[in-house]
């Protein structure tokens, strides 16, 4: 498989994941108390939004490329 095949097949499935979830969710773990073996901790919920037109275009480059790919093969 040509390297650039491979490339488009990635953005296509990055860009459809981005579509699909829309952003990025990982938990945070804070200390809010330390006072010896007494601690209190609190975890937290963030979100890294990922805007629907970085996935458009990452989409659209990775159809681009295999559609490059298979004409160089052709």
């Amino acid at each position: 498989m040509k390297p650039i095949t491979l490339i488009g097949i990635v953005l296509v499935v990055l860009g459809v994941l981005s579509l699909a979830y829309q952003g990025i969710n990982y938990n945070r773990k804070e200390s809010v108390v330390d006072l010896g073996p007494l601690q209190v901790t609190t975890e937290t919920r963030e979100r890294i939004p990922l805007p629907p037109i970085l996935g458009g275009l990452a989409l659209a480059g990775g159809v681009a490329l295999l559609v490059v790919g298979a004409k160089a093969k052709a």
